[in-house]
């Protein structure tokens, strides 16, 4: 993906920026998940049980593991700065999780650029308004207020 430039990015403000593909969440990323973060929770992790003893009618994603996938969706979806050293989470303004992800559903996010501050210190700050969407549902997984940093080499000034 071909980086955009600082202007570029400045003039996106208020515009959907971006869709993910869709992401299939499987049972071995949630096991693996919940291997990672020691939450071995039954209706995540235990399938038969989640089926007999939850509303969802089996097993469902963490929370937190559609959230972390932002990260992922993000460096398919979205065009690098031009001259970015790197990047990293800067927070959330907000968070909300409105819907299970069952087992086996696809997800994808919608990226819409709310806010750029460039600091005086080459760090840009983006604030994205992102939506996990699930395939087939009307509520989205969850909505935040993304909050990233990333760091650009300064440029020579043109003589």
């Amino acid at each position: 993906m071909e980086p955009i430039s600082l202007d570029v990015l400045l003039a996106s403000v208020g515009k959907e920026v971006g869709v993910s593909p869709w992401r299939v969440v499987s049972q071995r990323m949630i096991d693996q998940f919940a291997d990672a973060t020691d939450d071995h929770q039954f209706i995540h992790c235990d399938p038969e049980r989640a089926k007999r003893e939850t509303p969802f009618g089996g097993t469902i994603a963490h929370g937190f593991l559609s959230l972390s996938l932002l990260s992922a969706m993000t460096f398919e979806t979205m065009p690098p700065l031009e001259n970015s050293k790197m990047g990293v989470n800067h927070g959330f303004d907000s968070l909300r999780f409105l819907a299970p992800v069952k087992t086996g559903a696809r997800i994808r996010t919608r990226f819409v650029l709310a806010d750029v501050k460039v600091r005086p210190s080459g760090w840009v700050q983006t604030a994205h308004d992102v939506t996990i969407e699930i395939e087939g549902s009307k509520k989205p997984a969850l909505t935040a207020r993304w909050l990233t940093l990333t760091l650009i080499e300064r440029q020579p000034e043109a003589a």
